[in-house]
């Protein structure tokens, strides 16, 4: 069976709710968009959609060849697709949740958080490395059960299209219900913040209940509002760089590894690991912040210093 690329068709509505969302920051005054991180979204988006089209054929090989090897043959029948959607956020979740404890899988999704600023262009901001880290590696476990391949690409873009809409500020907090079950605007400001308390929180693509299953859920705290972007913040608005800075970092802290334990820790460990007392990781950042202890500065490993951490 042939299925549509969701993600294509809502391009229409993407731009228009950015445009109408620029025309509610202005009146409302809440959020911002500033033009400069507008544009490298955009052009981040364009790149991976160009990025995307270039490896769709070799993804959908790798696909159809590991569907030949599976447990049962599931039906396009509307229980199918539904259980393919529940079953493909799981698989979301894991990626995400790697994506930010493996710095190999960050390289490539680090890109999606460089914006200090939180509105639907965000959402925009994609990666173009997605083949080079192999994040679909995270969905053949569905094709293996039997899912067929067009199947998970559809509910894959319906995932894709949901999150879209949780990139905002202009949606405060929704029913508790909704809260409790579904990934909304304020779950997703969590995740994107680099507040101590915030960091690797909320992984979840459109249901938050992974997160409170699995131990990584963290709410939206007024008096901690969240501040956007990365740990060290990008000093330019360049869309390639953006794209490609932390596979400079890791090449370049790969190759000054002097054992094969540090070069393992520096490539597959959590993103800000560093041997001896160098770390920066997200673990290490909220364990100081916990504390009560400033952040530490890393200017003696080679890395600029970072500000102080808040105390909780």
């Amino acid at each position: 069976m042939i299925l549509p690329d969701p993600v294509r068709l809502a391009i229409p509505v993407f731009v228009a709710l950015v445009l109408l969302e620029m025309l509610a920051v202005r009146l409302r005054r809440v959020g911002a968009y500033e033009w400069r991180d507008t544009g490298a979204s955009l052009a981040l988006g364009l790149g991976s959609t160009v990025s995307g089209a270039l490896v769709a054929a070799p993804v959908a090989a790798i696909a159809t060849f590991v569907h030949q090897f599976r447990l049962f043959d599931i039906p396009f029948a509307w229980w199918a697709f539904l259980l393919a959607f529940l079953l493909d956020d799981l698989a979301y979740y894991v990626f995400h949740r790697s994506a930010h404890r493996v710095r190999w899988f960050w390289a490539s999704h680090v890109v999606h958080h460089s914006s200090q600023h939180y509105n639907l262009s965000t959402a925009l901001r994609q990666t173009w490395t997605g083949f080079v880290s192999l994040s679909f590696l995270f969905r053949l476990p569905l094709f293996l059960l039997g899912f067929p391949p067009a199947m998970v690409a559809f509910c894959a873009g319906l995932n894709l299209i949901y999150q879209f809409f949780i990139h905002t500020e202009q949606v405060g907090r929704l029913p508790r219900l909704v809260e409790a079950v579904m990934n909304t605007p304020s779950h997703h400001r969590v995740h994107h913040a680099t507040n101590p308390r915030y960091l690797d929180r909320n992984f979840a693509g459109v249901f938050i209940v992974w997160d409170r299953l699995f131990g990584t859920f963290e709410p939206e705290r007024a008096e901690d509002p969240p501040r956007y972007g990365i740990v060290a913040n990008l000093p330019s608005f360049n869309p390639l760089w953006a794209a490609i800075h932390e596979w400079v970092a890791l090449a370049r802290d790969c190759a000054r590894a002097r054992s094969l334990r540090e070069l393992a820790g520096l490539a597959f460990g959590p993103p800000g690991w560093k041997p001896g007392d160098c770390s920066l990781t997200a673990d290490a950042i909220r364990a100081r912040w916990a504390a009560g202890r400033a952040a530490p500065a890393t200017a003696a490993c080679g890395d600029p210093a970072l500000p102080a951490g808040e105390r909780p």
